[in-house]
């Protein structure tokens, strides 16, 4: 375990643990008393804020942000550009008991490019997150949810559409920020046209 080791082009506090083997690409920042486990690969520009443990064995794609008290655990993706508000939570099995050993039945959860978890929002294990979705600050989500839907709730529903911008739609399906435009398809699910 080393602490605050120098890697050039990251920024790591020196209250930050990084152990190695684990690869960190250039311009990303840890902040205090973070926590980077063996064999995780975190990209370029991402921030790390406090308290945050990622790994072991975890993937973060680049420009992610993961604000304070967020645990990323093994069998966790975050693709490029997701963003994780403070205190979200990640689940690994289904069913802990403390007097049970289930580390072999760890689900694998993909967050995919562009998602947004609000603040103490959680994400049940073995489902996917799709792109540019929204989960509301302290949803429960506890199922898979399709691109650009912004879920709010316990359980967690789809309460409208998200824009890549970060913009709720209305039913012309234009982003008033941008004006990208979206459409449903035939499954009801929402598409990028440009």
């Amino acid at each position: 375990m080393a602490r605050a080791p120098h890697i050039d082009g990251v920024s790591i506090h020196e209250s930050a643990y990084v152990d190695e083997p684990c690869v960190i690409g250039h311009g990303t920042k840890i902040w205090h008393f973070a926590h980077v486990l063996p064999h995780t690969t975190i990209g370029h520009d991402c921030v790390l804020g406090q308290n945050v443990v990622a790994g072991p064995s975890v993937t973060i794609g680049d420009r992610v942000k993961i604000q304070n008290n967020v645990s990323i655990y093994k069998g966790v993706t975050l693709e490029d550009g997701v963003f994780c508000g403070p205190s979200c939570v990640f689940t690994n099995v289904n069913n802990p008991r403390s007097e049970i050993e289930r580390k072999d039945e760890f689900r694998l959860t993909l967050v995919k490019r562009g998602a947004t978890i609000g603040a103490n929002a959680t994400i049940v294990c073995g489902h996917t997150l799709g792109e540019y979705c929204f989960i509301a600050a302290g949803a429960v989500v506890a199922g898979d949810v399709p691109a650009y839907a912004l879920m709010a709730g316990v359980p967690a529903k789809r309460i409208g559409w998200m824009s890549r911008a970060g913009v709720k739609l209305g039913d012309d399906l234009v982003c008033p920020q941008d004006g990208s435009r979206y459409r449903l398809n035939a499954d009801g699910l929402l598409e990028f046209v440009q």
